[in-house]
């Protein structure tokens, strides 16, 4: 992206349909300085990358205006916006709905033969479906006016030129009655059909916005997880204040039970915290000074104090927020084909009713004209293309969603799209398939009544060197010796360079290393000592010898153990067509063993960090779709060159910058769960274009009226207005369905 692209999201206001966001989009692509924009109208976001050297928000906000909508900037504003509209439309449409529907049941009254004469009058009938009409009606007009202006046309159209051709026929007939009767057209009045379409579309309108509602559940429990206030430190005192004026820099408490307020790391104290929140990880968490801490996570035991080091919208809980809502607005390759169908659609229609008419007009039985009107007022209507445009932003909204509640972040929606495709997945080995750190796998004592002071004596001497590997001897030991033991007295302490630590502890001299040192100390090793030393060898363990006072006492392996999920994640890809590889710059020997642990047949070891994006360009020509799993710097560009990258939430920025997907918390069982999301997501997207598709070639010909010659059926405007409202809310109730569904 060029240096002065920056990409927003934001709020818009005043969309009535799928075509209001096609709209909107076309106008903001036409836009001098926009490189890219998208409008979801399921989520009412727009996302825009431009050159904010030639365009501000302000011209951007303009733009939408222009069009009759409203640009909200500012993701907290934009989300109590949008919660508030959403409750005004609602409450809005739930009066219209009711007063429309009362007058609709008086309209259709009127048709019953045995009513006083009254309910038939022409001059009530008009009085009655006018409200309905302008005042219940109104966001139709309004939103064909919008299409009007950015000369297209849209679902608002289709309805308002079906609707108005009911209603103006029959003004007409209210007039001229009697006059058209004399030339022989029919003066019948079709109030009770215009009124009865308005009326059930608003039902499905209102049952879409409730249903919508839902989508947007995950973004609200997200936001609902952070602090409203922090303590903060202020000239010594302890000061309750909002959580917007707390900034970088300032000491907060935090009490047991209490929300940590933002990001930051603790400067006082230690406890443990329940991230679960925020990455799904069950276990508490412990904490000591230096720890960095992660807002909205809760305090479960020590009062701590802490430095706040990210606020407002660069805390993670923001970013993650969104970075949810960015990837919730994106638009997956399929998106593309529905966009172009949908360009066309609404003008295809209005020909397809035209013709409808004409046909009707000329071949038609007697009354032609009330045929050739409700013929076409029924393609008008039943062709609305709502479902159409709601059939993939609603279930990237709620697969998008339900992911970020199980720790699975995905960033864009063809990220979602494409890992529906993966037949390979190549997994980093060290903090992917392994834990990230060396850990004493296995422990031989020559004499093991001696255990306990072995032990000591290495725990004490091994505390002295920084070599990784002296940290695993100290873990071990420390684990295996209940009691706390004393620190004993240590002298001529050497650090021996790839080999080892020599040191005098209690004037016994230890030395502990590989053997290239021992043999330097001239300490001899037995057979079967090399023996077993290279068997662990050939599991790819590294093998640390102890001798005291010239005589070996132990032998340690050491290696990064496999993460517990691993095997379970490899037999699972499997199970689904999906071969599982291990990409690493790790030695063959080492790599193979750790591959044969988890399951893994195919292996690329040997690898330096530079070549592991060839390692996946070649890769990439075996099989059709590969994913990259990684955590390190290392990483990145494998993850940038994959098909699909996956990046564990506990690795690097930059592995994370490049990732698709990014798991919350650095559980590899994770990752099947992400690939079955966007299997899930991508079916539930075809149910919904396959029955909107076939909603409209079904049932567009059933309109115009073809089911007549044969049967002599010819469909209601009143039951066309029904279906249509009714595909949109499948559609939605349909999308809802993800969040339930067995992603494990």
């Amino acid at each position: 992206m060029p240096k002065n692209n920056q990409t927003l999201s934001f709020h818009v206001s005043g969309m009535h349909c799928a075509s209001c966001a096609s709209n909107i989009t076309r106008k903001l692509n036409k836009t001098l300085g926009v490189e890219q924009a998208s409008v979801n109208y399921a989520n009412e976001q727009a996302t825009v990358t431009f050159d904010e050297k030639k365009i501000s928000t302000e011209q951007l906000a303009d733009a939408v205006s222009f069009l009759g909508y409203t640009a909200h900037f500012g993701s907290d504003a934009a989300t109590d916006v949008a919660d508030q509209e959403r409750a005004q439309d609602l409450k809005s449409l739930k009066t219209k709905l009711v007063v429309s529907g009362i007058l609709v049941v008086i309209l259709i009254a009127s048709m019953i033969p045995d009513l006083p004469m009254i309910f038939r009058n022409l001059w009530l009938l008009w009085l009655l479906a006018t409200p309905v009409q302008f005042w219940a009606g109104k966001r139709f007009y309004q939103g064909a006016w919008s299409g009007l202006k950015n000369k297209t046309a849209n679902m608002d159209t289709l309805v308002a030129l079906g609707t108005s051709v009911a209603y103006f026929y029959s003004v007409l007939v209210v007039f001229f009655g009697s006059w058209l009767a004399k030339y022989g057209v029919d003066a019948h009045v079709y109030f009770e059909a215009s009124s009865a379409i308005i009326a059930f579309i608003l039902l499905g309108k209102f049952l879409e916005i409730r249903a919508k509602a839902q989508t947007s559940f995950a973004i609200k429990e997200l936001l609902n997880l952070q602090a409203k206030t922090a303590l903060v430190k202020k000239a010594g005192q302890w000061l309750e204040l909002p959580i917007s004026e707390v900034l970088v820099g300032d000491i907060l408490l935090v009490k047991p039970g209490q929300k940590i307020p933002v990001d930051g790391e603790v400067v006082k104290g230690n406890t443990s915290i329940d991230e679960s929140m925020v990455t799904g990880e069950s276990l508490p968490v412990s904490k000591k000074i230096g720890d960095t801490l992660v807002g909205a996570t809760i305090n479960r035991s020590g009062s701590i104090e802490m430095r706040a080091t990210k606020v407002g919208n660069e805390t993670m809980l923001a970013n993650i927020v969104r970075l949810v809502k960015e990837a919730q607005g994106s638009r997956p390759p399929i998106q593309a084909l529905v966009d172009t169908i949908s360009a066309y659609f609404v003008p295809v229609v209005i020909l397809i009713a035209i013709i409808t008419f004409i046909g009707w007009m000329l071949i038609g039985p007697q009354p032609r004209l009330v045929f050739a009107l409700i013929s076409m007022i029924n393609v008008l209507i039943i062709a609305c293309p709502c479902a159409l445009g709601l059939a993939t932003p609603t279930s990237l909204m709620v697969g998008m969603g339900r992911g970020a509640k199980l720790g699975v972040l995905i960033k864009d929606a063809q990220a979602l799209e494409v890992a529906n495709k993966v037949k390979a997945v190549v997994f980093d080995k060290t903090g992917t398939l392994t834990e990230g750190k060396p850990v004493v796998q296995e422990a031989v004592f020559i004499d093991k009544s001696q255990q306990t002071d072995i032990l000591v004596l290495l725990k004490n001497t091994e505390e002295l060197s920084h070599h990784p590997l002296a940290g695993a001897l100290v873990e071990f030991a420390s684990s295996k010796l209940d009691r706390k033991i004393k620190d004993l007295t240590i002298s001529n302490f050497h650090d021996v360079s790839g080999k080892g630590v020599t040191a005098n502890v209690d004037k016994k001299q230890i030395v502990i290393g590989n053997e290239k040192l021992l043999q330097q100390q001239q300490i001899n090793v037995s057979q079967e000592i090399i023996f077993q030393a290279t068997k662990l060898k050939n599991k790819g363990h590294t093998v640390v010898f102890m001798s005291v006072e010239k005589h070996l006492v132990a032998i340690f392996s050491i290696a990064d153990s496999l993460k517990k999920a691993s095997s379970a994640v490899v037999e699972s890809l499997s199970k689904s067509g999906i071969t599982s590889i291990m990409l690493t710059g790790d030695n063959q020997q080492t790599a193979k063993a750790i591959a044969k642990e988890a399951g893994i047949n195919e292996v690329i070891a040997e690898v330096l960090p530079a070549d592991k994006e060839r390692a996946i360009r070649k890769l990439r020509e075996k099989y059709p779709v590969v994913a990259m799993v990684g955590d390190g710097i290392n990483d990145a560009p494998a993850l940038a060159i994959a098909d699909v990258s996956i990046a564990m939430g506990g690795g690097t920025d930059v592995a994370i910058e490049s990732a698709g997907v990014t798991l919350l918390r650095s559980d590899i069982s994770l990752v099947p769960i992400a690939i079955n999301l966007s299997k899930a997501t991508m079916r539930n997207i075809k149910q919904n274009l396959f029955w909107a598709f076939s909603y409209n070639i079904i049932l567009i010909p059933v309109a115009m009226g073809v089911l007549y010659p044969f049967w002599g059926i010819l469909l209601s405007p009143i039951l066309a207005g029904a279906a249509m409202a009714l595909s949109s809310v499948s559609v939605v109730f349909n999308a809802l369905r993800l969040k339930t569904v067995k992603l494990k």
